[in-house]
C-alpha cells in the first residue's frame, strides 16, 4: 500500500506578527497576524499604500530585521521547516540567499562604489560557499551577468560605469547567485523610467519562468502587480484585507479598500472617468483603531466595524476577505 501524504507547500506563513519598539511610546504593529502560502513557481503580489507593512513582511521572512524589531508570534515554514524556530547560524547557512533571497527597495544604491560589480557578486558567492575556488566564482559571476542580460565582461566595471537599469540587473543577479527557490522583489523598479521599468519587469518574469522561481513581488503600484503575479494580497495597516487569485481580487474586489485602490488606477481601455482617491490617511500603528483598521476611512462602515475586528474568511473559491459587510456590499460596490 502506498502512503498518501499531503504535499508540503514551499512557503507557509501562519499568524505572523512582527512589531517595532519605539522607546517610551510602545510597539508599531507593522506585521500583525498575517498568513499565506506560496508554492513552487507561483507569484504572489503584496500591494498597499506606503507604510502598510509590505517591506517589513519581506524582511521578516528573510530574518534581516533591525535591533528594535521583534517577531512576536507566528510560524514560517520553508520546505516544511519552521525557519523562525532555528538559530540565526543555521538559517544563514542553510536558507538565507540559498533558499530565499531579496532584491531590496532602493537597490540602485546597494552597490559599493569602491569595488567592481564582479568583486561584489563573487563576495556574495564566497561568503556562502566556502569551498568554491576563485576561478569558479568568477565563472559564476559572468554566468549571472549574462543571465540578466549584461555583457559578462562587465565584471570589471564599477557601479558608476553602469546605467540605473544595469545596476538593478546586477542586484538581481546577486540575489540569484545561490539559486534560491524564492525571490522577494521589494519595489524593484523604483526610480527607474517607464522604459527601463518595463525591461526589468520582463526580465523578472523570464527568470521566474526559466528558473522555476517563486516570486513575492512587493509594490504600491496596482498596475505592475497585475502583470507580474498569479495571486495578490492587499495589505493595510499591517494586515491582509483581501487575498486571492489576481483575476478574482482585481476584477471582482470584495473589500472597500481594494475597490478604492483600483478606482485610483486609470483604465486606458475603458470609458474615461474621474480618478478617485481614498480620503484620510493610514492609521498610526502605535495605536491602531479598534475594530476594522480601515473603518475610519470607509464610507460603508457601520457600528460593528468600529467595535469588532473582521476575520479573513474564504468567501468563494479561495478568495479571502476581511470585512463585516462583504456579502451585502458586493453589489453596492460595483454601482458606487
Amino acid at each position: 500500500m502506498f502512503e498518501i501524504r499531503e504535499l508540503v507547500k514551499l512557503l507557509e506563513v501562519k499568524n505572523l506578527k512582527m512589531y517595532y519598539e519605539v522607546v517610551g511610546r510602545g510597539w508599531v504593529r507593522a506585521v500583525d497576524d498575517v498568513s499565506f502560502e506560496l508554492d513552487r513557481g507561483e507569484g504572489l503580489g503584496i500591494v498597499g499604500e506606503s507604510g502598510c507593512g509590505k517591506s517589513s513582511l519581506g524582511m521578516t521572512l528573510l530574518r534581516i530585521l533591525p535591533e528594535n524589531a521583534k517577531i512576536i508570534s507566528g510560524e514560517v515554514y520553508l520546505n516544511g521547516e519552521n525557519i523562525l524556530a532555528m538559530s540565526e547560524k543555521r538559517f544563514r547557512r542553510k536558507y538565507r540567499w540559498k533558499s530565499i533571497s531579496m532584491v531590496f527597495q532602493g537597490a540602485m544604491n546597494a552597490l559599493n562604489p569602491l569595488f567592481t560589480v564582479g568583486e561584489q557578486i563573487i563576495e556574495t558567492i564566497k561568503i556562502h560557499d566556502k569551498n568554491i575556488s576563485d576561478s569558479a566564482a568568477l565563472r559564476r559571476a559572468k554566468e549571472l551577468l549574462e543571465m540578466v542580460g549584461i555583457d559578462p565582461e562587465r565584471v570589471k566595471s564599477y557601479p558608476f560605469e553602469l546605467s540605473g537599469g544595469m545596476k538593478q540587473r546586477v542586484v538581481i543577479a546577486m540575489a540569484l547567485a545561490l539559486n534560491p527557490d524564492i525571490l522577494i522583489a521589494d519595489e524593484p523598479t523604483t526610480a527607474l523610467d517607464v522604459i527601463v521599468q518595463s525591461r526589468i519587469l520582463h526580465l523578472l518574469k523570464r527568470l521566474q519562468r526559466e528558473l522555476g522561481l517563486s516570486l513575492i513581488f512587493i509594490s504600491h503600484d496596482v498596475s505592475v502587480i497585475a502583470q507580474m503575479v498569479d495571486h495578490v494580497a492587499v495589505m493595510y495597516a499591517g494586515k491582509f484585507l483581501e487575498y486571492g487569485r489576481i483575476e478574482d481580487v482585481f476584477l471582482r474586489p470584495r473589500h472597500p479598500y481594494t475597490y478604492f485602490l483600483l478606482r485610483g488606477v486609470p483604465d486606458i481601455k475603458g470609458e474615461p472617468r474621474r480618478l478617485e482617491w481614498i480620503p484620510g490617511t493610514p492609521p498610526n500603528l502605535l495605536n491602531p483603531p479598534i475594530g476594522c483598521r480601515f473603518h475610519p476611512r470607509c464610507p460603508f462602515r457601520t457600528e460593528v466595524c468600529e467595535k469588532e475586528e473582521p476575520k479573513l474568511i474564504n468567501t468563494d473559491s479561495n478568495h479571502y476577505v476581511a470585512c463585516h459587510r462583504v456579502d451585502e456590499l458586493s453589489l453596492q460596490m460595483g454601482e458606487y
